[in-house]
């Protein structure tokens, strides 16, 4: 998949068809917007690409909003690599961007630079300064650039639109099972081990601490989780929360992996995330922490 970070497309990404959007997650719902364009990219021997935007708009214009996100960019790539898409536009989202009108978003897009065949976009697409753009002036100018425009249906499970904001509400009440199957794959969180107090190690069970940063932040508790790092792939129980117990005052993602027992400091790790099993709690004392989190591994490693 060729990577894009300016409109400077090679000559065989060109005359295309494009699919338009965050697509925060790649869920099913975003899944099927892609299967369907590559569906028509293939019938019309016609390259398919993607157009997303980095960062998020809405955290662009909203500078307090900062656990936002499913996926970072990295993940987003590499799901759009399994689905075989053959080129990725990443557009850089910053003031000069958001200024830049409905109507020159579409001609500078369409007219100057990709001149692309087919548009999907979802039925509630917004663009251009103010977010004045909309299908109905995306309608209009068809004609005008050669291209047609496909309004994409939402992807429904259970009379539900399966969207990003349903899966965040999902992962904020610790629904991690449901997660995964509108996924169709382990919702994951991926960063390097910084370093920490070390409390893990002191009661016997050492942990690797990783930063949330712009990941939304599920319900505070423990989860059983699987570890993929450097040469190794471990179940473990993850804790996402602030340590009552020890009157901690920072949100912290600590892992203790099974079987593993060397220096992860600086190394990267996806944690995996395979159920919840329990809430964040306020031990009476360390003792009584120790025996929950030994109940915790066995749930785990059910």
């Amino acid at each position: 998949m060729k990577i894009y970070k300016n409109l400077k497309l090679k000559k065989n990404h060109q005359k295309s068809v494009i699919a338009i959007g965050n697509f925060d997650g790649i869920h099913l719902g975003h899944q099927k917007v892609i299967n369907e364009a590559k569906k028509k990219a293939k019938s019309n021997k016609l390259p398919f690409g993607i157009m997303t935007f980095e960062p998020v708009p809405v955290m662009f214009f909203n500078s307090t909003i900062r656990n936002h996100r499913i996926n970072s960019l990295d993940q987003k790539i590499l799901q759009l690599k399994k689905l075989n898409v053959d080129f990725l536009i990443i557009i850089k989202f910053n003031k000069s961007f958001s200024l830049i009108t409905a109507e020159q978003f579409i001609n500078k897009i369409t007219n100057d630079k990709i001149k692309f065949k087919f548009l999907f976009v979802s039925k509630n697409f917004k663009f251009g300064h103010k977010r004045k753009g909309n299908i109905r002036i995306l309608k209009k100018y068809e004609k005008l650039y050669n291209f047609k425009c496909k309004i994409t249906k939402p992807y429904m499970q259970q009379k539900k639109i399966i969207s990003s904001t349903l899966i965040r509400k999902k992962i904020k009440s610790g629904n991690i099972i449901e997660v995964n199957k509108l996924l169709k794959r382990d919702w994951s969180i991926i960063g390097k081990v910084v370093s920490g107090k070390k409390l893990g190690r002191k009661i016997g069970f050492p942990t690797c601490n990783i930063e949330l940063k712009n990941y939304i932040v599920p319900r505070l508790g423990v989860y059983a989780v699987e570890v993929i790092g450097p040469r190794f792939k471990k179940k473990g129980i993850a804790n996402i929360g602030f340590r009552p117990t020890f009157n901690g005052k920072k949100l912290l993602l600590e892992t203790n992996i099974f079987g593993i027992n060397k220096n992860l400091y600086n190394k990267e790790l996806s944690i995996n995330f395979k159920k919840f099993i329990r809430k964040e709690k306020k031990f009476k004392s360390i003792e009584y922490l120790k025996k929950q989190i030994k109940i915790d591994i066995k749930q785990a490693k059910k």
